[in-house]
């Protein structure tokens, strides 16, 4: 521990699953902040409509960053809920049944996402 945070991967997450954890969590601030400056502060009036957001995914780069976003933000929450269930102590086979879920969890919470993007993108 160095000063007040726990930098070292928990037991039963190898160093790959921890990094990842890490590199997630920095790059949802990176994408926040940009997804922030851009439909906040740059959009009149604060807020975008509906129209303004089908117009706005017409832009090629803004899907691809939204989808970027979802992907870190789910890979993330669900790493992250991972470390809290490794705080229980669970035995593999519960953690073997923990990992399973997470992964469908996830990859539906992408997939339905990507869908969203990709229907609103369609709109235009």
């Amino acid at each position: 521990m160095r000063d007040g945070f726990d930098v070292t991967p928990r037991s039963g997450e190898g160093a790959g699953l921890w990094f990842l954890k890490i590199l997630t969590g920095f790059l949802v601030i990176v994408v926040l902040i940009i997804h922030l400056i851009v439909n906040h502060l740059i959009v009149e009036g604060g807020l975008l409509t509906y129209a303004d957001v089908v117009r706005y995914y017409q832009n090629s780069i803004i899907p691809i960053m939204e989808i970027a976003f979802l992907i870190f933000v789910v890979t993330h929450a669900l790493m992250g809920l991972r470390s809290v269930l490794l705080d229980l102590h669970p035995s593999n086979k519960v953690l073997r049944l923990i990992n399973y879920g997470l992964v469908v969890l996830g990859i539906g919470s992408i997939a339905y996402g990507i869908w969203l993007v990709l229907v609103i993108v369609g709109r235009g």
